[in-house]
């Protein structure tokens, strides 16, 4: 046989980005590197290796920190910092100096705060509710995973082990130098007691929710006492469809809420609790199975699909009055005085609620079922009258009640395209009656997050200004192209003394989080006080002396360093960040992904990272995979370090893979105009950025093999790698889509509605958005997609891929199912991530030899 001269290639099974068939010399074909084919065994072990990789980097970092400041002006030390940290996630201290040695790297000592405790329950022994909550806040951690703190007294509170504990370090008290014996807070409740905080103004008191409904209690005399009776404890969830202070499923889920009660924070012998009251009777129950499989039950959730009715919210609040002595002299629930709706019509959701800082006000943040107008709204405790089945007592109180007693909305906000809640409001403490000054983040404005300093006028509705609002004036605190940080969880600290506000943002890059102060009094210099080339997540301390920051870059994983902010006093704008101690270094080494960025057809400079095959070889192309995510509220590509969360790609490229991710149009921190991309149309736009990025690559990074490219991501990145084999077959020759969103119409209110709208108003946008109504566009090959799905999945129920499945099967139409019994729609089981990365493996080398055949198929010799 003469050698081989030239091949005849089909570009279809090849190249994937053409049509058309052609003839190239033999030098012109750029050499395949073919992944070894490795045992289910050996996978096995690939991936446990990795994993003790990540075991040595993964110090658990320290997070959720506290300052406070000691007030012994002669002692060696100026701050105790307390923090959640270590693989059991314990409640810890370290003392912060006064003076350092700037030649020497000063490592503060992580001291432990509570003597022989363990915080971690033994395996399953969480509570059904426990679980739905880690489902919700995305907890990996174990251990305490929050705690509640009273600076006066230095009381903290926290969860663990299946009960809740008290100790007491600082304030008032003074500080300890040993491990202290948490207190167990004794009950008399059945079940479990969740979202426990502190009364402010008395902080022998504790709240809690226990069985659905709100509970006090006193920790020094035991004390307890329910506040609501909304729940009758029935195992039927259709007749007993009421709770007391707690967050549905869409609010947890959707608006990063999982609380429902608000403490008043004013003290005296009157405490208030501010609490939300739910009505589910008209939300549709649906069954998952449940994690006891053995006993062949199913759980019982309430449910809003997209279109259907949600949950019935009002506000309450609940009155108690104690002795001099701390004993509870009687309780009382109060309600609106008309029944919300009428007070707010047009609201669907409470996404935000709280009490103003002296205790004056309640607040809450309202929203219309759209998702394109809010209202901020102040809640004076007058509004609520006690509860009561006799008309006479109620007009009583109604008769009593002052003339203008009624809500105040200080604020409205209105797009064409959503609105983000956010979790920015600082009230200051009013200095004239008939107004109200609080710093706020407004979006829709200039299609940034910025800061805003907003003075209302504090009148009876009608009696408004001449351009018909509230609104006195509106005065910017920052100002670009770039973003504030104010979703999930993120604070900003004022500092009233100085007139000043630290945030944290992206006014240097969207690919970096960075602490900044500006003025809010005369707004200007934006001030920057972390180092570039990071991103960072930093607390800042209340004198505003110093700040903690937990950073890292691609290359780097994370440093924790205390930081003190030195300077002249008359120009505090301008103090310099010192370096002062750390908390953690960097550890080991890591092969990072490289970032790049490219202009999109859309307009967009579109950002992404490729992690480049570790036995990179000159001349010689790697298969390669696309990770995804696509939706909103999310941003993959940023310089932070990637080596816990998203390992995985790191060890498909030391198999020899290319790797690369893609933020296209729907992805946050670009703005409202670049997520808002996806308005009425998710699943339409995303791929086209997706394949635009796939061609910048080949392009630029020669070693990436456009003929042999895997799409795979989770949740909407499921969704996503579906789309992809669907649009585009000819680019992804494989699908793995994990626990994906198949048809927009089972998907929850909250969530859908704000991106697609209800159906009646987007028919062809949840059709055109629905996977299972596209299978028929599905590749007929064999080995082409897999799909992964949790069976007890509570957020995207398995239905999803049930229906999907038929309609493949209906279809005629090839795939593979790997189904997890015992997981949600988070994998959390060590063995469950094990077995689903090996999958992700064995795919992945399974298809390259199918590619391989496809190849030599369309080869003619001569």
């Amino acid at each position: 046989m003469s050698p081989i001269s030239c091949v005849t290639v089909s570009m279809t099974a090849v190249d994937g980005l053409s049509d058309s068939t052609e003839v190239v010399e033999m030098e012109d074909v750029p050499s395949q590197f073919y992944v070894e084919k490795h045992s289910w065994d050996g996978l096995r072990d690939i991936i446990h290796c990795s994993r003790k990789y990540s075991g040595m980097i993964a110090n658990k970092a320290p997070h959720d920190f506290q300052f406070v400041q000691k007030k012994d002006e002669n002692g060696p030390h100026s701050h105790r910092l307390y923090y959640l940290g270590n693989r059991e996630n314990s409640l810890l201290y370290s003392e912060i100096p006064k003076k350092i040695r700037k030649e020497a790297l000063l490592v503060l000592s992580w001291k432990q705060m509570l003597d022989h405790f363990q915080a971690t329950p033994h395996q399953g022994a969480y509570s059904r509710e426990e679980e739905l909550l880690r489902e919700r806040k995305r907890l990996g951690a174990f251990g305490i995973t929050s705690y509640d703190y009273h600076a006066q007294t230095g009381l903290f509170l926290f969860q663990a082990s299946n009960s809740l504990f008290y100790c007491q370090d600082g304030g008032n008290n003074g500080f300890i130098s040993a491990p202290i014996k948490p207190v167990e807070i004794k009950t008399q409740c059945s079940g479990t007691r969740m979202d426990p905080k502190i009364c402010p103004g008395d902080p022998d008191f504790i709240a809690f929710i226990n069985n659905n409904d709100l509970w006090i209690a006193n920790i020094k005399t035991s004390e307890e006492r329910r506040l609501t009776y909304c729940h009758k404890g029935l195992d039927n969830v259709k007749e007993d469809p009421k709770s007391a202070g707690i967050a549905t499923f869409v609010i947890q889920e959707e608006f990063d809420r999982f609380t429902g009660y608000w403490w008043n924070p004013d003290g005296g012998k009157t405490m208030y609790l501010l609490y939300e009251e739910v009505d589910e009777t008209e939300v549709e129950i649906i069954h998952v199975p449940s994690p006891a499989l053995e006993e062949r039950k199913a759980d019982a959730y309430r449910y809003p699909r997209t279109g259907s009715k949600n949950p019935q919210a009002t506000l309450k609040l609940a009155e108690i009055k104690t002795d001099h002595q701390g004993r509870i002299i009687n309780t009382q629930d109060k309600e609106l005085v008309v029944p919300f709706t009428s007070l707010f019509p047009g609201t669907e959701y409470i996404a935000r609620a709280g009490w103003t800082s002296d205790g004056k006000y309640g607040w809450a943040v309202l929203l219309d079922r759209s998702q394109r107008k809010l209202q901020l709204a102040l809640l004076p405790p007058a509004l609520f009258i006690p509860v009561t089945d006799d008309p006479a007592q109620r007009q009583d109180s109604l008769e009593t009640l002052p003339s203008n007693t009624q809500p105040y909305i200080i604020y409205e906000e209105t797009t064409d395209v959503w609105i983000n809640v956010h979790d920015i409001f600082y009230p200051f403490i009013q200095t004239t009656e008939d107004e109200f000054t609080f710093i706020w983040v407004n979006e829709s404005k200039t299609g940034f997050s910025h800061l805003y300093k907003i003075t209302s006028l504090l009148q009876p509705e009608g009696k408004t200004r001449q351009n018909g609002s509230h609104l006195i004036a509106m005065v910017y605190i920052s100002f670009g192209e770039w973003e504030v940080l104010a979703r999930h969880g993120s604070k900003i600290w004022v500092n009233e003394a100085t007139k000043l506000v630290y945030f944290q943002g992206t006014r240097d890059t969207p690919l970096e989080h960075h602490l900044y102060v500006v003025s809010y009094d005369s707004p200007g210099d934006v001030v920057r006080l972390t180092k570039p080339g990071f991103s960072h997540s930093c607390c800042v301390s209340q004198n505003f002396d110093m700040f903690v920051s937990h950073y890292s870059n691609v290359s780097t994983p994370p440093c924790v360093h205390v930081y003190k902010l030195t300077g002249s006093e008359n120009n505090p704008l301008h103090m310099v960040p010192e370096f002062w101690a750390s908390m953690m270094e960097s550890p080991g080494d890591y092969n990072p992904p490289e970032i790049f960025d490219f202009p999109g057809k859309s307009g967009f400079q579109l950002y992404g990272m490729v992690y480049k095959p570790h036995n990179l070889q000159p001349g010689r192309k790697h298969p390669t995979v696309l990770f995804v995510y696509g939706g909103p509220q999310v941003q993959l590509v940023n310089n932070s370090f990637k080596g816990m969360k998203y390992l995985r790609l790191n060890t498909l490229a030391s198999l020899g893979y290319a790797v690369v991710v893609i933020d296209g149009r729907g992805s946050c921190q670009r703005g409202l105009e670049f997520e808002g991309a996806l308005k009425n149309k998710m699943g339409q736009v995303e791929i086209e950025d997706q394949v635009e990025g796939l061609q910048y690559v080949a392009e630029r990074f020669n070693f990436v093999d456009l003929s042999r490219v895997a799409i795979h991501g989770w949740s909407y990145g499921g969704f996503l790698s579906l789309m992809g084999l669907i649009q585009r077959p000819n680019v992804f020759k494989v699908a793995i889509a994990g626990a994906p969103v198949t048809v927009w119409m089972a998907y929850d209110t909250g969530y859908t509605e704000r991106y697609m709208d209800v159906p009646e108003n987007n028919q062809q946008g949840y059709e055109e958005g629905s996977v299972a109504l596209h299978v028929d566009k599905l590749p007929s090959e064999p080995n082409r997609l897999l799909i992964l799905h949790g069976f007890l999945d509570e957020n995207v129920h398995f239905f999803h891929t049930n229906f999907l499945v038929s309609q493949i099967i209906r279809a005629g139409k090839p795939y593979q199912l790997q189904v997890y019994p015992n997981e949600r729609h988070s994998i959390r089981c060590p063995e469950s991530g094990e077995h689903y990365e090996i999958m992700l493996l064995q795919q992945e080398g399974e298809h390259w030899s199918l590619t391989t055949a496809l190849y030599h198929r369309n080869t003619i010799c001569t």
